[in-house]
């Protein structure tokens, strides 16, 4: 089942069910991909392309939630992080810290990466190797530490 078919089944079930929460945000999602459907590309949505639709969506989620516990609306940054796990749940599953460290490590092993001189050497191909598995500022730190070491 493709994305949009899931999609369409889980809105479904979150309008019988009356699950606001739910039916909003999957219909954000629809939109999402309704868009990309009109946008002209006359081709079936890829994988990729999913994650290229739902990262944005989910990191939109989490500078809201930032902002709103900056101002002090709780209520609002609790409803963002509600939508925020509906959207993962379509997204790849994410990568521990320990894990993609390690992984980023050998990828620097490998690539002959040694220090802080050969970032952007690392940073393009660990941020190509997981996205959408892992947020892009934990890449980055982890990459800068990574070259730290060296």
């Amino acid at each position: 089942m493709n994305l949009t078919e899931k999609i369409n089944e889980d809105l479904k079930n979150s309008m019988k069910s009356g699950d606001k929460l739910r039916t909003t945000t999957l219909r954000s999602i629809r939109a999402l991909i309704l868009e990309f459907e009109k946008s002209g590309q006359n081709r079936a949505i890829a994988p990729e392309d999913e994650i290229k639709m739902l990262t944005p969506a989910a990191k939109k989620r989490k500078e809201s939630i930032e902002q709103f516990r900056n101002a002090g609306r709780e209520e609002l940054a609790m409803q963002e992080e509600a939508e925020l796990k509906i959207i993962q749940e379509y997204l790849p599953a994410q990568i521990s810290e320990e894990e993609l460290y390690f992984k980023i490590k050998k990828m620097a092993e490998e690539t002959g990466a040694t220090d802080k001189t050969h970032f952007a050497k690392l940073m393009p191909k660990a941020a190509a190797e997981f996205k959408g598995k892992a947020d892009g500022k934990i890449i980055k730190t982890i990459v800068e530490k990574v070259l730290s070491i060296g």
